[in-house]
């Protein structure tokens, strides 16, 4: 099983010139190839829906190809290289050969992408030039064993080459007879980390065993954006959100705009540039963690199959169409209330953490499903009645009952039974929801014994009038 370790790296002043040096060449050389690919796409294509009269001939070539691209790579190591737009001179020869033939893999893969598509048939966007901010890494596909010199406790010394040994601190121990296939070095906001590719053949290949729903190995799991609430589970619980990005926005917006206020190209605005990366990154982690954390929990409760609902975060976080009126002028179109929801959404980063539980759960052997969700959220988990009709409604007590259902709890309820087959069929008649279905009698007493066990007595004073 091959999997992939990160550790950081403490690289001396003289290696981390040379690694910015590096990253400056494959920046180049990457955007170079690009250009190569777009100039012949341009000049060996005719419009489809218009045929011109007359039409230059361009040079004869070949079509640009990774490997074509790559035999180039001899013929630049033998003079210094002069930038067109900077008159900058860069040396190829200071960088290793794998690492070169590594950019040509990625323009590749990259342009592949845009023109054929993934393995999946999902086609990219265009290809994108490359600026000092989105390329950071390099890689070192030819991995040889004496690369690794000492591991001492927590250190490991590694010989890169033309860059020397290099120091990194190990955080946690390689598995034992873990064979390091591939090594890569990335450049972040607070110094230098280096990734290693290792595989260990004592973990043999993981075979999922066929896990059938139940309503007790199963759980229903709700996204959830109202207050500080995360996740809500059809166990009556909810997970408290993290909300990285709105916590440190007055901070990043005070830094931003310091930023903005300097000259370009001062050292002042740069270095807080690189505050303001810090603080993008200190997001990022806390997102990470929390979303690693939550996944955790979940996972350990023993559940075997987490229903989830099928979130179209792109259209969720789409702007408003624009609101023409007959004269020309534009009317209010909700837009600015919908960049706050907007935000929250991406804050929230909830297809990422979906993405986190299925790893997670698939190494617990257990597996996640996702779920279409619609009227999830109205209908009353226990009776088939449409209760919640509007998103101000948050809470509804049953006085028949005698319980306060939450409306987030109702939904992951509904989630699960959606999974296990036993959701109710919805029609809409003349503007009209018409549920159809019966409801087992057990499953209407476990979910009211699960919603009476989170009742809070105090809510029920509040809304049940006293005699």
């Amino acid at each position: 099983m091959k999997s992939t370790l990160q550790y950081r790296a403490y690289l001396n002043t003289k290696q981390k010139l040379e690694a910015n040096y590096w990253l400056r060449v494959c920046r180049y050389w990457y955007n170079r190839q690009l250009g190569d690919r777009f100039d012949w796409w341009d000049n060996n294509r005719t419009k489809v829906n218009a045929c011109p009269l007359v039409c230059p001939l361009p040079e004869l070539r070949d079509q640009p190809t990774r490997y074509g691209q790559q035999s180039q790579l001899p013929g630049l190591k033998t003079d210094l290289i002069k930038v067109f737009h900077s008159g900058e001179l860069l040396d190829f020869t200071r960088l290793d050969s794998t690492v070169l033939q590594d950019v040509c893999k990625r323009a590749d893969d990259a342009f592949k992408r845009y023109i054929s598509g993934d393995s999946n048939g999902l086609r990219s966007g265009k290809p994108r030039f490359k600026n000092q901010s989105s390329y950071r890494t390099m890689v070192f596909a030819m991995v040889k064993p004496r690369w690794i010199h000492l591991v001492r406790k927590n250190w490991l010394y590694i010989k890169l080459p033309k860059l020397g040994m290099v120091k990194v601190r190990m955080h946690r121990p390689m598995p034992d007879g873990a064979v390091v296939k591939r090594v890569s070095l990335t450049k972040k906001a607070d110094g230098w980390y280096i990734n290693l590719t290792v595989a260990d053949p004592t973990v043999p290949k993981l075979t999922p065993d066929q896990i059938v729903p139940t309503w007790d190995n199963s759980i229903g799991l709700d996204a959830v954006l109202e207050g500080d609430d995360y996740i809500a589970t059809s166990e009556n619980t909810k997970y408290k959100s993290a909300k990285p990005l709105r916590k440190s926005l007055p901070k990043l917006k005070a830094v931003s705009a310091k930023k903005s206020s300097k000259r370009k190209g001062s050292k002042a605005r740069r270095q807080l540039a690189l505050r303001e990366s810090r603080i993008h990154q200190r997001i990022a982690r806390q997102r990470q963690n929390h979303r690693y954390n939550l996944a955790h929990l979940l996972v350990k409760t023993g559940k075997k199959v987490f229903f989830l609902e099928l979130l179209n975060i792109k259209g969720l976080t789409k702007r408003n169409k624009p609101n023409k009126a007959a004269d020309g002028t534009y009317l209010p179109n909700g837009q600015s209330a919908k960049s706050g929801l907007n935000k929250s959404w991406l804050d929230a980063a909830f297809g990422e953490f979906i993405t986190t539980l299925d790893y997670i759960a698939s190494k617990a052997g257990a597996v996640v499903i996702k779920q279409k969700p619609a009227y999830s959220s109205m209908i009353l988990s226990y009776r088939n009645e449409v209760i919640f009709t509007d998103c101000s409604i948050r809470k509804y007590y049953d006085p028949v009952e005698k319980v306060l259902v939450d409306r987030d709890v109702n939904a992951a309820i509904n989630l699960k039974r959606l999974g296990l087959g036993v959701f109710p069929s919805i029609k809409r008649r003349s503007g009209k929801l018409v549920v159809s279905g019966d409801m087992d009698n057990s499953t209407t007493k476990q979910i009211v014994s699960i919603l009476r066990d989170g009742t809070d007595t105090r809510s029920l004073l509040s809304l049940w009038p006293m005699a």
